[in-house]
C-alpha cells in the first residue's frame, strides 16, 4: 500500500510539473525567465517520474535529482542576473558554485558506493548522504537570501517561487536526515514528499499566474549572511564526516577521540572568529575578490549620516564627525584638527591618546591641505624621506606617532573647515581609489556639518549680543533717570540751599544716586574704558603693581618678576585685561590663598602670569566654553571677562594662553612683544 502511494503521488507530481513546463514555455511575459524555469520544471517532472517508475534509490533517479537541484539553482542565478546586470554578485556566484559542486560530489560518491561491497559502501554512502544534507541546507539559505532581496516592486510571483523551493529542499532535508539517523529512507516519508511535490506544483502554478516584475535587489549584507550560513553548514558537515571517520578507525577510543576533536575544532573556530585582525582581513579579502566594489555605499552612507545626526545627549558633533569618518575605513581612532587662526591645532578626538597631541598650531599643514585638498597617506610621506611637498607640510609629531595613518582634509566653500587624522586600522593596508573617493565625499559632507554648526554658534552669539544690547538699553534708561534726578536737585539747590531740611534731603538723594551709579558701573565695568591707544612701549611692573594694589582690598594679591620688563601694549587695555583675569582669579581662590602676578622676559616676549590656587577648569571647558561670550561658570556672571581679555590681547598683537587642572588652580599667561627702554615716551612711564 505504501509503495503504491509513493508511485501515485510522484506520478501525479510528474504530470503536474509536465503541464507547468508547457505553460512556462508558452509564457510571453518579459519579466519571467522562461527558458531556465521551463528547464527546471521539466527536470523536476523527469525526477518525479523516475521515483514513480524505478524507485528513489536508483542511480538514474539520483542523477535526475541532482540535475533538478542544479536547474533550480540556475533559475535563482538567472533571477539575480536579470537585476544585477551581466552577472550576479561574485560572492553569491561563489556560494551557488559551491552548492552545485557539493551536489555533484554527493552524486559521484553515491555512484561509487553502489559499485562496492556492502561493508565498504556503507561509510561512503553515509558521506554522500551528509553532503546531500549540506546541499539542501545551503539551498535553503540561498532561498532565504533570495526572499530577503526581493525588490519592493516585485509581484507575488517570486514569493510563490521562493515558497515552493523552500518546501522542495525542506522535504529533501527531512528525508535525508531521517535516512542518515535511521540507516534507511522510510517509505512513509517518500509518500509525504510526493504530496509535498504536488503542493509545490500548485505553488509554482500560482506564481506563474501572478503578475508583476520578477526582480531582486541583493544587498551586501544578504551576500555576507549567505556566505556565513553556508560556511557554518559546511563546518557541521565536515564535522560529521570527520566524526564518522573517527568512529570507523578509532576502535575502543573512538568516543574519546570524537569528543576531543569536536571540542578542539570548536575552540579553534571560536578563537579565529573572535580575532579582530582576522575579521578585518576576511572583510577586505571578500570585498576585494567577491564584490565589484569594496564598499556597500548605501549601508556605509546610512551609518555615516546616522552617526553625524545622532540625537541630543550623544557625543559632541566634533567627536561624532571623527567617528563617522573613521568607521568608513575601519580606523579605531581619530582626532579633529581645527583652524585657530594660526594653522591647524588638535581639537576633539575619538579613542585617541591625547598625551600624544601637541598644543601648538601648524600653519604649513593647513596651508598645504587648503591649497591641494589632497588626502595624505602618512606611510607614503614617511617613505619620501622629507623630499616631497607633502613631507614638508606634515608636522614631525604626526610622523613620529606610528599609529597615525591618514589625514583627511575637510574643504568647504573654497576654504578649509579642518582636517581629520585617522589611526591605523587592525589590518594595515594602503588606500586605493575607492578609499580616496569615499573619503573625499565624506570629508566634504563633514565639512558642511561643521560649517553649519559654527554658523549656528555664530548666530547664537549674535542673538546673545542682541539680548545684551537690550539689557544695555534698560541700563541707559536708569542712567537717564539718575541724570534727571541730579539735574533737578542742582536746580532746586540754587533756591533752597540755605534750608537745613533741603540739605539733608539733597545729601540723601546724592547718596542714593551714588549707590545706584556704582551698581550700574559694576555691571558695565567690562565695557567702561576710553578709546584704545595704539600699542607702544610700556613699563609693565608699575602697571602690574597698580592692578594688584586696586584688588588687595578684596583679596591678597602678590607680585614678582623682572622689574625692567618693557612691552608693546595699550596701558588702559592691558590694565583692564589684567583686571578681568585678577578678578576671576580672586573669585576662584580660597580666602587664604593669594593670587600671584608674575612678570617674565626672555628677550623676545614679555609674559605676565596670573596664577591662582582655586578649583581649576576641565580641559573640555577650557577648549569649548572659556573664551565664548556669555558662557560663565559663576552664578549671575555675564561670561564676557575671558572673551574680552583675549580680544584685548589680540588688539595689542599679543596672545592669551591658559593652563588649568581641576582641583589644582589656573595659570593665565599674557604674552606681549618685548620693547626697549629707548622706545618709552619721553617723560612717561606705565
Amino acid at each position: 500500500m505504501t509503495i503504491t502511494l509513493v508511485l501515485w503521488t510522484h506520478a501525479l507530481a510528474a504530470l503536474l510539473f509536465g503541464a507547468l513546463t508547457i505553460w512556462a514555455w508558452r509564457l510571453r511575459d518579459a519579466h519571467v525567465p522562461r527558458g531556465a524555469l521551463a528547464l527546471a520544471l521539466a527536470l523536476t517532472a523527469l525526477w518525479a517520474l523516475a521515483v514513480a517508475g524505478i524507485g528513489a534509490r536508483d542511480m538514474v533517479t539520483q542523477l535526475a535529482e541532482t540535475l533538478r537541484n542544479l536547474a533550480w539553482l540556475g533559475v535563482m542565478v538567472v533571477l539575480h542576473r536579470r537585476t544585477e546586470g551581466d552577472r550576479p554578485p561574485i560572492a553569491l556566484g561563489v556560494v551557488y558554485g559551491l552548492v552545485g559542486l557539493v551536489s555533484i560530489v554527493a552524486l559521484v560518491l553515491a555512484g561509487f558506493a553502489s559499485t562496492l561491497a556492502p561493508e565498504l559502501a556503507e561509510p561512503i554512502a553515509s558521506a554522500a548522504l551528509l553532503l546531500r544534507m549540506l546541499a539542501a541546507v545551503a539551498s535553503l539559505v540561498l532561498v532565504q537570501a533570495l526572499y530577503s532581496a526581493l525588490a519592493p516592486k516585485a509581484g507575488s510571483g517570486l514569493r510563490w517561487i521562493a515558497f515552493a523551493l523552500t518546501i522542495l529542499w525542506a522535504s529533501d532535508l527531512l528525508l535525508f536526515t531521517i535516512a542518515y539517523l535511521g540507516g534507511r529512507a522510510l517509505p512513509e516519508l517518500l509518500v509525504l514528499r510526493g504530496g509535498a511535490m504536488a503542493a509545490i506544483g500548485l505553488a509554482l502554478g500560482a506564481g506563474l499566474q501572478s503578475k508583476g516584475a520578477w526582480s531582486v535587489q541583493v544587498s551586501r549584507t544578504v551576500a555576507y549572511q549567505s556566505l556565513s550560513l553556508v560556511a557554518i553548514g559546511a563546518y557541521f558537515g565536515l564535522l560529521a564526516l570527520a566524526t564518522s571517520a573517527i568512529a570507523t578507525v578509532g576502535g575502543e577510543d573512538a568516543r574519546l577521540l570524537q569528543t576531543a576533536f569536536v571540542l578542539g575544532s570548536t575552540a579553534a573556530i571560536l578563537t579565529l572568529v573572535s580575532n579582530s585582525w582576522l575579521h578585518a582581513w576576511a572583510k577586505v579579502k571578500l570585498a576585494k575578490h567577491f564584490f565589484r566594489h569594496r564598499y556597500d555605499y548605501r549601508a556605509e552612507w546610512m551609518r555615516f549620516t546616522e552617526t553625524l545626526g545622532a540625537p541630543e545627549g550623544a557625543a559632541p558633533l566634533d567627536e561624532r564627525t571623527v567617528k563617522a569618518i573613521a568607521d568608513l575605513i575601519d580606523s579605531p581612532a581619530g582626532v579633529l584638527l581645527v583652524p585657530d587662526g594660526a594653522g591647524l591645532s588638535p581639537g576633539a578626538s575619538w579613542n585617541w591618546d591625547r598625551a600624544t597631541l601637541p598644543a601648538a598650531s601648524d600653519a604649513a599643514l593647513g596651508d598645504h591641505l587648503g591649497a591641494t585638498g589632497r588626502i595624505l597617506e602618512l606611510d607614503a610621506v614617511r617613505g619620501d624621506g622629507g623630499d616631497s611637498a607633502d613631507a614638508a607640510a606634515v608636522p614631525q609629531w604626526m610622523l613620529d606617532v606610528a599609529e597615525a595613518w591618514v589625514i583627511v582634509p575637510l574643504p568647504h566653500m573654497g576654504g578649509l573647515a579642518g582636517a581629520i587624522l585617522l589611526a591605523r586600522p587592525p589590518l594595515d593596508r594602503p588606500l586605493d581609489w575607492e578609499d580616496y573617493d569615499l573619503l573625499k565625499v565624506a570629508g566634504r559632507q563633514v565639512a558642511s556639518y561643521l560649517a553649519e554648526a559654527r554658523a549656528h554658534e555664530a548666530l547664537a552669539d549674535a542673538q546673545r549680543f542682541d539680548e545684551f544690547n537690550r539689557r544695555f538699553a534698560f541700563i541707559l534708561h536708569d542712567i537717564k533717570n539718575l541724570v534727571s534726578q541730579l539735574t533737578l536737585t542742582a536746580r532746586n539747590a540754587e533756591r533752597h540751599a540755605d534750608k537745613p531740611e533741603f540739605r539733608e534731603d539733597m545729601i540723601a538723594t546724592l547718596q542714593e544716586s551714588a549707590e545706584r551709579m556704582n551698581a550700574l558701573l559694576a555691571r558695565l565695568s567690562q565695557h567702561h574704558r576710553g578709546r584704545a591707544e595704539a600699542p607702544h612701549a610700556v613699563e609693565i611692573v608699575p602697571l602690574v603693581e597698580r592692578v594688584a594694589k586696586a584688588k588687595r582690598s578684596q583679596h591678597p594679591v602678590a607680585t614678582a618678576g623682572a622689574r625692567a620688563a618693557i612691552a608693546q601694549a595699550d596701558p588702559a587695555g592691558l590694565e583692564q585685561l589684567l583686571g578681568h583675569l585678577v578678578q576671576n582669579a580672586i573669585e576662584a581662590s580660597p580666602a587664604h590663598e593669594p593670587v600671584m602676578l608674575a612678570v617674565h622676559s626672555d628677550g623676545a616676549d614679555v609674559t605676565i602670569e596670573v596664577v591662582d590656587q582655586g578649583s581649576g577648569m576641565s580641559p573640555a571647558f577650557v577648549r569649548e566654553k572659556l573664551f565664548k561670550p556669555f558662557v560663565s561658570s559663576k552664578p549671575g556672571g555675564f561670561g564676557i571677562g575671558a572673551f574680552e581679555a583675549r580680544q584685548l590681547a589680540a588688539a595689542m598683537h599679543g596672545r592669551l594662553e591658559v593652563v588649568s587642572r581641576e582641583g589644582h588652580g589656573t595659570r593665565f599667561r599674557v604674552i606681549l612683544k618685548v620693547a626697549h627702554a629707548a622706545d618709552l615716551p619721553v617723560g612717561k612711564a606705565a
